[in-house]
């Protein structure tokens, strides 16, 4: 196991929602570059980058899933090929994302290796796979390693450890020259990471708070940026342009607009990720969430049990609820509190483990949203919904007495405002 560690004397300004551009073009960064530094530069400033070849090279999928600097179609078949996977198709606009069917890889590569002999024409269907949990299909198939600049990631942790849900947020990408995801940000306002195994992308990043500036006359987000007056765009908002080539990685920072067309034939692997960097922007994203659906479903005020229906469709529509996201927390917590109490390794992806300043961070700012959780479940009288197994103050009082047991430093207060 490597070691995952931070510097206790590192400053750790918060995540805000409306944190601004602070620089002109993309950073590149090597992979030498240490897990502290990616920690203080990037995640806790919420800043993106791309990190150049070096890491992505090393993995399986680099060598079997490419071929002549193209997608191997051939070995995608022999391993994958009769796999459900889900499919977008790039020219059927669905609310305000792409319609999605399932198929076979069979299928899919069928299609692929057709549109791409007759050169991409424009009256074919544009498709393309997405969110494909390749992982999750084939458990003892290690094709790809997590980065040690992604290891902390609290989302995926807690989804291997809870098998029963079915769930993860690791996918593989794959589609032909000219398929395209709408702009969009990404879910629970995660970071995300992106790595091209074959072809070349081309990204348009917004930061917090441009979004405002791309949307149409009903305040809706626009669904293609090259619907727009596209110079004008460009002129009068701040953004980055990325061209992601073979090998590299993009991380896309919490909250940040993003756009992405596939310039060639391209297969990725993606992860959604959360940790102590973002977790208050993901709880603001939730809480709003809430707040979103009571205002929607206010007339029914009067039905018995309203508050538990909100939670229902908060579910539904958020994919996740006040409830999960306590267990989310806590999973977080104990593990960490674990580690510390029984000097345990807590570890991750079976690769890191982190360092007890990583893990007096984790538990610091899990403290501060459980804290922040509690008082509006009181607030929104959804209490004894939430927290209906066990009271959350035990575990805040036990979180503390860690903190102040280990000499923690003190952070500034979350504003919400």
């Amino acid at each position: 196991m490597e070691l995952l560690e931070i510097n206790n004397n590192i400053t750790y300004p918060l995540v805000e929602s409306n944190n601004g551009l602070t620089v002109n073009s993309i950073v590149k960064i090597n992979c030498s570059m240490t897990y502290d530094h990616f920690f203080s530069q990037h995640l806790l400033k919420n800043q993106p980058c791309v990190i150049e070849k070096g890491i992505v090279n090393k993995w399986p999928c680099a060598q079997q899933w490419s071929l002549d600097d193209a997608p191997n179609f051939q070995y995608l078949r022999q391993f994958y090929g009769n796999y459900q996977v889900p499919v977008a198709n790039c020219n059927i606009k669905y609310y305000n994302a792409q319609l999605k069917d399932a198929m076979t890889l069979n299928q899919f590569l069928n299609y692929w290796e057709e549109f791409k002999s007759k050169n991409y024409p424009k009256e074919m269907l544009v498709l393309y796979l997405k969110d494909w949990h390749c992982l999750k299909a084939n458990p003892n198939s290690i094709f790809y390693t997590v980065p040690k600049y992604f290891a902390s990631d609290w989302l995926n942790e807690y989804y291997l450890a809870h098998p029963d849900l079915n769930d993860d947020y690791m996918f593989v990408y794959m589609g032909p020259k000219g398929s395209w995801t709408p702009l969009h940000v990404d879910v629970f306002k995660s970071y995300s990471w992106s790595a091209n195994i074959v072809g070349k992308k081309r990204w348009l990043l917004f930061p917090p708070g441009e979004e405002n500036n791309l949307c149409d006359a009903r305040g809706h987000l626009v669904y293609d940026v090259d619907n727009l007056e596209y110079n004008k765009v460009l002129n009068n908002n701040k953004y980055l342009e990325i061209i992601q080539n073979p090998g590299e990685i993009v991380f896309v920072p919490s909250g940040w607009h993003h756009q992405v067309w596939n310039l060639e034939d391209t297969i990725s692997i993606n992860h959604n990720w959360i940790n102590g960097c973002n977790i208050l922007n993901v709880w603001m994203e939730l809480k709003n969430a809430l707040k979103s659906v009571m205002k929607e479903i206010e007339d029914c005020l009067s039905m018995e049990n309203w508050l538990s229906h909100c939670q229902i469709i908060l579910k539904a529509s958020h994919g996740i609820d006040y409830q999960q996201f306590y267990d989310f927390l806590s999973f977080i917590i104990e593990k960490r509190l674990n580690a510390i109490n029984k000097q345990k390794d807590c570890t991750i992806f079976d690769t890191w483990k982190f360092g007890r300043n990583h893990l007096l961070f984790d538990l610091d700012r899990a403290k501060e949203v459980l804290n922040n959780l509690i008082v509006d479940s009181k607030e929104k009288n959804i209490y004894d919904i939430v927290f209906c197994e066990s009271r959350p103050e035990n575990l805040l009082d036990r979180v503390e007495s860690i903190l102040k047991y280990q000499n923690i430093y003190s952070l500034p207060n979350y504003n919400e405002n």
